[in-house]
């Protein structure tokens, strides 16, 4: 059945739901039980319903074959490789959970690191080629209700950039820190990615850009967006919040906080795509942060605000499907999201505070649009990464001290 039908369908029961029961707001964003109170579906509604489920799927072909057709339907030629392309973007899409078996599951690693870190708020985590988690953190800088000005103008650029080193490699095994570099270079850190050729791509929301840097250099590779100049150009960046990078060398800005966007450009840094442009049907809230999942052709976004996780065409192998639907993950307990991370074709993501829901970690397959596994419990989880031989999975968490600033390890077993 295509998308489209389950849409129509969806639409139909939302508006049988509302119709049987009657509309009411009670303020909250999680949708009442079903069976609970005030519920009272009539049976005709129903019938109506899957009246129209049998008509609609006799009309796509699909309802009274045999099982001989259904046979000579799958012996059909193979098809040409325009179809075949075709094909292989719409099954991205297709509703074929990934094998419970072959689902890692995030298990904690005690004691790690082994000795304690005197971060400030650990913003971001990447991993680099050679297997090491590196982390991005503020130091002494806090952001509260007094950094930004209602133009999102920074008010400290006078205080300068933080003097302390901001990046720091650790050891995969222990924790403990090998190197760091980043003093008096960054206003109020944000996000970092690392690519396959250990670049670091980084985004600092006070000076409303994002930067590629080579390993322990004080210039920039590649520069976007204007210095202390919030704007919502396509020159210009409003508190950019992460990066992803793909094999190819095109990128993925999530222009964060104010613009409410995902901006793709070559790897020269010319713009290619904005993300949403008419007439795709896509509203961000604080795309906080995005990952790639290159296998699928798709880029997902932890889109906070909205308490889900979407995942659009990135249009890398193909411009085939852009702007259609984008997968989307939303359910009840799903909450403010904060981090995504991508592992082959599944994607981890970590909640923050919502309400009253736990503060937990999410196993997402995109293309069943679900979740499929809860792990983890944290307070104020900010960021994730995967390492790049997939076998650990690091998440931060901010705070008002370095008890609470940390980095946890978890083996993908």
């Amino acid at each position: 059945m295509s998308r489209l039908l389950f849409a129509s369908l969806y639409l139909v029961l939302c508006l049988g739901y509302v119709a049987a029961t009657g509309s009411s707001s009670n303020g909250n964003h999680l949708p009442t039980g079903l069976g609970g109170p005030g519920v009272n579906l009539n049976e005709r509604f129903f019938d109506q319903v899957r009246a129209l489920i049998k008509r609609r799927l006799q009309e796509k072909g699909l309802a009274g074959k045999s099982q001989q057709e259904q046979q000579e339907q799958q012996e059909l030629p193979i098809p040409m490789a325009d179809d075949a392309l075709a094909l292989q973007n719409q099954r991205s899409y297709d509703n074929v959970p990934i094998p419970a078996a072959s689902v890692p599951t995030p298990v904690l690693v005690e004691n790690w690191p082994t000795e304690q870190h005197s971060f400030g708020q650990v913003t971001a985590v990447a991993v680099d080629p050679q297997g090491n988690p590196v982390v991005f953190h503020r130091a002494e800088r806090y952001w509260d209700v007094n950094t930004f000005n209602e133009s999102n103008i920074y008010y400290l650029i006078e205080y300068g950039p933080i003097k302390e080193k901001t990046i720091y490699v650790l050891d995969a095994k222990t924790g403990t820190i090998k190197s760091g570099w980043g003093s008096s270079m960054f206003y109020m850190p944000h996000g970092m990615t690392i690519d396959g050729h250990g670049n670091y791509w980084i985004t600092d929301v006070a000076m409303h850009q994002a930067f590629k840097f080579k390993p322990f250099s004080t210039k920039p590779l590649l520069t976007i967006g204007k210095r202390f100049r919030p704007g919502s150009s396509v020159k210009h960046l409003c508190k950019p919040t992460s990066i992803a990078v793909a094999t190819t060398g095109e990128f993925f800005i999530a222009d964060g906080y104010c613009n409410s966007r995902i901006l793709k450009f070559n790897a020269a840094g010319k713009l290619l795509r904005t993300i949403p442009q008419p007439p795709e049907f896509l509203s961000l809230q604080v795309p906080h942060a995005i990952t790639l999942l290159e296998h699928l052709d798709l880029l997902c976004i932890a889109d906070r605000e909205n308490m889900r996780v979407v995942c659009p065409k990135a249009g890398l192998i193909s411009s085939h499907g852009e702007g259609e639907p984008a997968a989307t993950i939303q359910e009840p307990d799903l909450g403010r999201v904060f981090g995504v991370a991508s592992y082959g074709d599944i994607v981890f993501a970590v909640n923050g505070p919502t309400s009253m829901l736990p503060v937990r970690g999410f196993t997402i397959d995109p293309r069943s649009e679900a979740i499929i596994g809860h792990w983890g419990e944290f307070k104020n989880p900010h960021s994730m990464a995967v390492s790049v031989n997939g076998s650990a999975l690091y998440v931060t968490e901010i705070g008002t001290n370095h008890q609470t600033n940390r980095v946890w390890k978890y083996v993908l077993a």
